[in-house]
């Protein structure tokens, strides 16, 4: 009897230890597929979620001056490694983006005809349609999107007829940005078509008085994308361009850069990638000379721009009370707001929320 009773409980402990392998066994098996899911979700294409960065991790190199614009090159890790965004002046140049006319001053269509991610930058100008428009928002427009709406103002008053032989339902092209950051905050934060076209104003007043001679079109006199192709404003801007245009060559972990007028901290741009960065980089350029031109005060010498006072700017502008809104499904827009200062952050959900353009912007 007793033997029995030893054999039973000795058969009892091997069939729990069989059912408890077996469990063992199933669990891992289930959980690898699994883990091996979680990790093709987190990571990127070189298998590591790339560091989240704030203004005090990135590094300055400069300051770079030519008359009263300086630079300051932020140095940082890409967030997108092995990512390819088209630029909309790219898209628009090779056919793969139309930019419809609605006939609704402050919105136009977008469509992304190509296979491959488009980037369009708040600021971005489009030429044509019944009038020239600054686009109000940053924009990631996917691969055969079809006709996606997206928030604009008016660059130009008066016109609402085909220019010229431009097309009338479409626009042509995106080789300018608007070029002060009055515009900037214009369209940005104030949402403001009177506060666009007043600071349209304005600039072509200040360039033409510091070129020595109007650069409103005869065409289109309000038009500020005309303005921008005028000849002797684009002379006077190239002695910037190529005093300043070579910094970047060569360094590829510039993801962006702060610029300082007449002394004062001015605006940042910075990117996810340095592809992305080089890619605007001639346009941002472009639009700073200009804006240095209309702000030149000649014979006045100014304070040099130091290095704390930019890594100020940089830091407390990611401070001020935030607030975020969807944009698109896609895309967040994230901004923070003090007394002296704006920061937006575009973030890509598609990519985990990770962000692909940050611009800090000095409010006086």
């Amino acid at each position: 009897m007793k033997n029995t009773v030893l054999f039973a409980q000795r058969a009892c402990v091997s069939v729990r230890a069989t059912f408890v392998i077996t469990v063992v066994v199933a669990m891992f098996v289930a959980a690898v597929p699994l883990a091996i899911l979680i990790m093709a979700q987190e990571g990127h294409s070189s298998g590591k979620k790339a560091p989240e960065v704030n203004a005090r991790q990135y590094r300055l190199s400069g300051p770079f001056t030519h008359d009263n614009l300086t630079i300051f090159l932020i140095h940082g890790p890409n967030q997108i490694e092995g990512k390819n965004f088209l630029t909309l002046q790219e898209a628009l140049e090779q056919k793969k983006v139309v930019v419809y006319e609605t006939k609704d001053v402050n919105e136009l269509a977008i469509e992304n005809r190509s296979h491959e991610d488009v980037y369009v930058q708040a600021g971005d100008i489009v030429k044509g349609g019944q009038q020239d428009r600054v686009l109000a928002v940053d924009l990631i427009v996917p691969p055969k999107s079809g006709k996606i709406p997206i928030t604009a103002f008016c660059v130009e008053q008066g016109r609402w007829s085909r220019r010229g032989e431009e097309k009338v339902d479409t626009f042509g092209s995106s080789a300018e940005v608007v070029n002060t950051k009055d515009l900037k905050l214009a369209a940005k934060k104030a949402n403001s078509q009177g506060a666009v076209w007043e600071n349209v104003k304005v600039a072509q007043d200040k360039m033409s008085q510091n070129v020595g001679e109007a650069v409103a079109s005869r065409t289109s006199s309000s038009s500020l994308q005309l303005a921008l192709e005028n000849t002797k404003l684009n002379q006077t801007a190239e002695a910037y361009m190529q005093a300043l245009g070579s910094i970047v060559k060569g360094k590829s972990d510039v993801i962006g850069y702060v610029f300082a007028i007449n002394g004062k901290v001015n605006s940042a741009d910075v990117y996810a990638s340095n592809q992305l960065f080089n890619k605007l980089w001639p346009k941002l350029l472009k639009a700073n000379a200009t804006e240095a031109i209309a702000e030149l005060q000649k014979d006045q010498k100014f304070e040099p721009t130091s290095e704390a006072s930019v890594k100020k700017f940089l830091t407390d502008s990611e401070q001020g009370t935030g607030s975020e809104k969807e944009v698109t499904k896609r895309v967040g827009l994230l901004t923070r707001e003090d007394k002296e200062n704006v920061f937006f952050e575009t973030r890509d959900r598609d990519a985990k929320g990770a962000w692909i353009h940050r611009n800090y912007i000095r409010k006086e």
